[in-house]
């Protein structure tokens, strides 16, 4: 696990509260923060007593993208060779949080700008300030979406508003966003992170083994066709039924009282 101050790690209730912590850079990527946010994401993949994790920002934003501070043109030298930066940093990222079968909630507090609008809609669930924009910035400097955006935007809103909001780097506000369908809601700003820590509590403590195969079977929705999607719910199905947690559930719901779940 890393000590870095760039993400600051807090675990409470089964919940694994990551926050992207450089406010004075509007919470930008350097190269710190995203070994820090792997190792943070890895913490919440292998440990049992972590049921769900919590990701926003420290400030007044969420995240503005990639740090481009030390990429000033002016002070010569040949060009970056900015593949080697999705490969090696973001995209193992991006990899680990669809991959893990537990729920990430997102909290977005600000401004979300390019990479850093893209790894919010990475998340599973993902609660935004009414205050917060949702910025497609890579035009503005002559590049193209990345940190999983040109996927992300394109299977939740449709090609038209993908390319309007990718060639235009128009600002998308928080509600309109919530009404568009590119994240779950937009929430009053000073009741955020109560109802986003309320949600990943919640998660957390639900039926963690069907949660992280509903999230694996969705995902698989993009691509699948119906019926090898429908061969895919009989597998996760039967695998379902026969954990400890189906079988709580249903004893619960016979007995008038509260799940106890376990996650197995």
């Amino acid at each position: 696990m890393s000590d870095s101050t760039a993400v600051t790690v807090v675990e409470d209730q089964r919940v694994l509260t990551l926050t992207l912590n450089r406010p004075d850079k509007l919470n930008s990527f350097n190269e710190d923060m995203h070994y820090a946010l792997r190792a943070g994401l890895e913490r919440a993949r292998d440990d049992a007593n972590i049921g769900a994790v919590l990701l926003t920002g420290a400030g007044r934003g969420f995240c503005a993208g990639q740090d481009l501070g030390n990429r000033d043109p002016r002070a010569g030298g040949p060009a970056p060779d900015l593949g080697v930066t999705l490969e090696t940093l973001y995209n193992p990222t991006l990899r680990l949080m669809k991959s893990m079968e537990k729920p990430i909630v997102c909290a977005v507090n600000g401004v979300a700008a390019g990479a850093g609008a893209n790894i919010a809609l990475a998340c599973d669930i993902v609660l935004a300030a009414k205050s917060a924009k949702f910025i497609q910035a890579f035009s503005k400097i002559g590049l193209v979406p990345d940190a999983g955006g040109s996927w992300s935007l394109t299977h939740l809103l449709g090609e038209a508003r993908a390319k309007a909001l990718a060639l235009t780097a128009e600002p998308l506000a928080a509600e309109t966003a919530a009404d568009w369908g590119m994240i779950w809601k937009a929430v009053d700003d000073d009741k955020l992170m109560d109802e986003a820590t309320a949600l990943a509590r919640k998660l957390a403590n639900g039926p963690t083994l069907g949660l992280g195969l509903t999230k694996k079977l969705i995902q698989a929705a993009s691509t699948n066709g119906f019926d090898a999607q429908i061969d895919l719910e009989r597998d996760f199905q039967r695998e379902a039924g026969k954990s400890e947690d189906y079988a709580e559930g249903v004893t619960a719901f016979l007995e008038k009282r509260a799940p106890e779940f376990r996650g197995k």
